[in-house]
């Protein structure tokens, strides 16, 4: 539904009005300038042929170098896979774990991609609704009571997540993981959020179990979502069923994407400051939200959105976002994208753009809902 409200949007902006982005979940700053500057000598060069299916190199080398600065935690480059985006990499992982009709696990509020690449493959996904208890993460408990009542073959879990920007803790997320290992079900970790965290450090499965895979991507802390470059972290045994996968769908990841995202990581000092514009965005809708009179919202602690309660509202978020729209020029996203059970209550605001337009925003709702 977000690319609908994106396409409604649109027109609105067509016929000359002024609409605030809060909808989509992209940066608007771009790219570091070391990795557009790798990109553009690359291309001086002139020949861009393909890669190794499991990505260059010196790329696999350089993000398990990321591991070791950042978490500090050893992980082998042979266990580093380059993949498109991270959405390449959900294919990959999904095809190389489970068989069609195995059921995997997600959470609701959560990623709607998740449910419905299951679901193309073959596979059944099975929704577990988080509740403000936990902090709307997935327990253990939660996730074995699932499995007792048909087998689970695998768990996808998300910190910091969409649409909630929650993150679960170290002790959360080491339980999880125990837990679904004591069961024999497959642990996957999207971590596309990581270094977008405000609350407190996110914390990587690849750092507590060397059998769960992890996802990220340059998509979101590097504000290069074009460019379609993520990568997983795999259990050893899984690395040649993937490459196999990877040189049959793909053949390899764009190289001219591979190189940029070489160079990111020279661009750190660079994303921390968009980082930081984001806190201050999620201050200014965490602080004026409530005063326009959305005061019930999820703890917003990493990622770059808030999902509000609008129940006091509306039984329609669909409705709520179109008339937001509409008559505040303000998009959003309806909940019901992301939980089909209680998202009719619930709207994402996206804080990536500029503090200016987050003010404005805060501005517009307030005089909208007045």
């Amino acid at each position: 539904m977000v690319m609908d409200v994106m396409a409604a949007a649109a027109r609105i902006e067509a016929a000359g009005g002024h609409v605030i982005h809060m909808e989509v979940g992209q940066p608007s700053a771009p790219a570091p300038r070391a990795a557009i500057a790798a990109a553009r000598a690359a291309l001086d060069v002139g020949r861009i042929d393909y890669t190794s299916a499991l990505g260059i190199p010196s790329l696999r080398a350089r993000i398990a170098r990321h591991y070791r600065e950042t978490y500090g935690c050893a992980v082998d480059p042979e266990r580093v896979v380059v993949t498109t985006g991270s959405s390449g990499a959900f294919i990959l992982a999904f095809l190389a774990m489970f068989d069609a009709g195995d059921r995997v696990a997600v959470t609701i509020p959560g990623y709607p991609p998740y449910r419905h690449i299951l679901t193309a493959l073959g596979c059944e996904p099975v929704p577990i609704e988080t509740t403000s208890e936990t902090r709307h993460a997935l327990t253990g408990e939660m996730l074995l009571a699932a499995h007792r009542k048909a087998p689970l073959k695998g768990v996808l879990v998300g910190s910091p997540a969409n649409p909630t920007g929650t993150m679960m803790s170290r002790d959360a997320l080491t339980s999880l993981i125990a837990a679904a290992e004591s069961e024999g079900i497959r642990f996957i970790s999207d971590e596309i959020y990581h270094g977008l965290d405000y609350a407190f450090p996110a914390v990587t499965a690849a750092e507590l179990s060397p059998d769960a895979l992890v996802i990220n991507s340059f998509s979101k802390y590097f504000c290069m979502t074009g460019w379609r470059a993520g990568w997983m972290v795999v259990p050893e045994p899984l690395v040649r069923p993937i490459e196999r996968l990877q040189q049959n769908l793909s053949i390899s990841v764009p190289t001219l994407s591979q190189i940029a995202a070489e160079a990111a990581f020279d661009g750190r000092a660079e994303m921390d400051a968009v980082k930081h514009g984001y806190e201050e965005n999620r201050r200014i809708l965490t602080d004026g939200l409530p005063r326009a009179g959305l005061a019930d919202f999820l703890p917003a602690d990493g990622a770059f959105y808030l999902y509000a309660d609008v129940s006091k509202f509306t039984n329609d978020s669909f409705d709520f976002t179109r008339r937001m729209l509409e008559e505040a020029q303000v998009a959003a996203t309806p909940g019901i994208d992301f939980d089909p059970v209680h998202g009719r209550s619930f709207v994402r605001f996206s804080y990536a753009r500029s503090s200016a337009e987050m003010q404005e925003a805060v501005a517009r709702i307030a005089r909208w809902l007045g």
